[in-house]
């Protein structure tokens, strides 16, 4: 797999192509901010990658869509996708077109028809990645999955920031759950396992779940028949506890015991009847009300007995003032006969002024008062029976309905009473019938000691097909043969400890260079140079193992900016504008000769097909180098973006055809 073209659409459907020898060294020169580094940024884009890592600028700003034709053994690959809408951070549409020969399509024909895991799909298939999953040991939280296209990545890309870091060896090394993932899945790109591998790891987890699962019921049966009359008599006794059970004598055997047992699963719970709470609140209702009205009448009856005290008192002083005016005859004339009954005063003596006459009148009303007083008290003493009469009534009645109020609650009582009984029978009566379930006789005990043999036998049998003891010896035989190809590229690059053996640490994911004191890991080194020889040592060296032996790998790395550490200084290295002169002036121009020499070697003899795309700002005059430049150098422009492209609001592509 390598890459044979890259296309930008500005948002007006304007294209610019840059077009790449899909085998041997190819170099894009050029200064600083014209558009370098984001091809690798597209091509991963391109390759299955939802997240947009476009760098931000013009590349941004006026390219509506981004696309890559990957050449193939007798075949083309154009993947194109939108850039993110708005300020989206991400895109996972895709379009995909396939051919002995592709071209890039017209803007006008841009439209989606699949999305990154189809790419993913289509890539990794093309690409000969076997049917997989990662191997994780049964004590790991970690899921198993699949290796894709998407585990190349960590292979291909040499960024400008990563191309000399002494603490990072491989592409995104450096996020979350990445470096378990390199470890995962390398082996598989490696072609360690086997072409059935798959399918034998499928059939050993199953054979050893099931193997699993066969020792806990055979240990759960020996258990429970080891155990049965100990606790058969147990359950019997809280049987006979809750009263589902007469009490009798234990079972003499465990047949018994068992019988005994089954029979009690028959048991049904006694009908329980509803709880009248209804009744009981009517009567506390009742209840309230008969006290409310006895409050009631008690009152009355007090208010009676104190005016009748009262009354008492007024009435016999109205007494011996009414005995008192009748001895002295306080009328003038006596009240039935008339006659004249004043002793004192001569008969109608001056009783026609108006003095006499209000007297008199004031001495009839006082004598009908007093008559009126005497006349009203057999009536009081009737309302104070009838008052009493009435509390009692009252009483009675709150006596009757509190009776009916204790019966209800007693009765709502042994109701609950009831049901809890039933409750503890219906558990008792549940342990027992599970008991029984798991009963094994001895003839199942048989049964589950030959399956476990069976399947220890077919666990066995497995892991030697499986050859997962030579798969191990296989990856480090591998590693092995790659630590040595490393050695050589650091040997020949003249970088510090190159007298000594260089292995690949794949536990550390890093380069390790072997002395005889003590291993030095390429983070103990120092200098920018020995660290960009270890990448580049490791990298070809990966490359080299799985490009001659036909692994599953794209054949093609990207290295953004390698010989800035030929430079006297960052700053010096970001003013080339990638001429001849500059570099020859401003750069260790040996090293920088060499380090291009060895990659164009390693293009052309040790694996020829196999592509190595380079952004730099150095230039060499030599034709090797200069045959091997994509463009002229970009001086901005031109640059991977026109100038004259606009930063417009794109223009959407024609939408795909709605199914019918």
């Amino acid at each position: 797999m390598n890459i044979r073209d890259i296309i930008i659409y500005s948002h007006g459907g304007e294209s610019r192509r840059i077009s790449f020898k899909v085998a041997g060294l190819n170099i894009v020169t050029g200064r600083s901010s014209t558009g370098k580094s984001a091809l690798s940024d597209i091509v991963e884009y391109c390759m299955g990658q939802s997240d947009f890592n476009i760098p931000e600028g013009p590349i941004r700003d006026k390219v509506a869509w981004y696309a890559v034709i990957y050449q193939f053994p007798g075949e083309q690959v154009l993947i194109a996708k939108p850039a993110p809408a708005g300020n989206a951070a991400s895109c996972s549409r895709a379009m995909i077109r396939r051919g002995a020969t592709v071209e890039p399509p017209p803007f006008a024909e841009l439209r989606q028809n699949a999305d990154d895991e189809t790419v993913v799909s289509l890539l990794s298939g093309l690409l000969g990645i076997p049917a997989n999953r990662t191997q994780v040991s049964q004590e790991q939280s970690r899921d198993s999955f699949a290796a894709t296209i998407k585990h190349t990545y960590f292979y291909l890309f040499q960024k400008q920031g990563l191309i000399a870091n002494k603490d990072q060896l491989f592409y995104r090394q450096n996020e979350q759950f990445m470096p378990q993932a390199i470890r995962d899945t390398l082996p598989i790109l490696l072609g360690v396992a086997p072409d059935d591998r798959l399918e034998l790891d499928f059939k050993l987890r199953a054979a050893k779940r099931d193997l699993k699962l066969t020792q806990k019921q055979l240990t759960e049966a020996t258990e429970f028949s080891e155990q049965l009359n100990v606790r058969a008599l147990g359950l019997l006794t809280e049987a006979q506890q809750v009263g589902i059970l007469a009490r009798s004598p234990a079972p003499e055997t465990t047949a018994a015991a068992l019988a005994t047992l089954s029979g009690i699963t028959t048991w049904k719970p006694a009908r329980i009847p509803d709880e009248d709470t209804r009744r009981i609140a009517e009567l506390e209702d009742n209840i309230a009300a008969i006290r409310r009205e006895r409050v009631t009448a008690n009152e009355t009856l007090r208010a009676t007995q104190m005016f009748a005290e009262k009354e008492d008192g007024f009435t016999s002083e109205a007494e011996e003032q009414k005995s008192r005016l009748e001895s002295i005859h306080a009328l003038p004339t006596h009240p039935e006969s008339g006659a004249w009954q004043w002793p004192f005063a001569p008969e109608n003596l001056g009783l026609e002024t108006p003095i006499a006459a209000s007297l008199i009148s004031e001495l009839q009303s006082l004598n009908q008062e007093l008559e009126a007083v005497v006349g009203e008290r057999p009536h009081l003493v009737e309302f104070t029976q009838k008052v009493e009469q009435q509390i009692g009534d009252l009483n009675q009645r709150l006596r009757s309905k509190e009776e009916e109020l204790a019966a209800a609650i007693a009765a709502n009582a042994a109701i609950a009473e009831m049901g809890s009984r039933n409750a503890a029978a219906a558990r008792i009566v549940g342990r027992i019938s599970l008991f029984l379930e798991t009963y094994r006789p001895d003839d199942d005990l048989a049964a589950f000691k030959a399956r476990v043999d069976e399947l220890q036998k077919l666990v066995a049998q497995l892991e030697r097909d499986s050859g997962a003891d030579d798969s191990e010896e296989r990856l480090v035989s591998i590693l092995n043969i790659i630590s040595n190809r490393i050695s050589r590229y650091v040997q020949e690059l003249e970088a510090d400890f190159s007298e000594f053996p260089f292995r690949l640490d794949l536990s550390h994911l890093t380069v390790v260079a072997d002395r005889p004191e003590r291993p030095v890991p390429m983070n103990k080194t120092g200098g920018g140079a020995n660290h960009l020889a270890y990448h580049l040592g490791a990298m070809l060296a990966l490359h080299q193992f799985t490009f001659n032996n036909k692994k599953p790998m794209p054949s093609f790395l990207f290295i953004d900016q390698p010989t800035q550490v030929y430079f006297p200084s960052e700053q010096v290295y970001e003013a080339a504008t990638g001429s001849v002169e500059e570099t020859e002036r401003d750069s260790d121009l040996e090293k920088v000769r060499k380090l291009f020499g060895m990659l164009h070697r390693f293009a052309a003899e040790e694996c020829p097909g196999f592509q190595i795309i380079v952004t730099e700002h150095a230039n060499l005059r030599d034709d090797w180098f200069q045959t091997s430049l994509v463009e002229d150098p970009w001086t901005k422009p031109p640059a991977l973006v026109p100038e004259h492209w606009a930063g417009s609001e794109p223009i959407q592509a024609v939408p795909p055809p709605t199914a019918k």
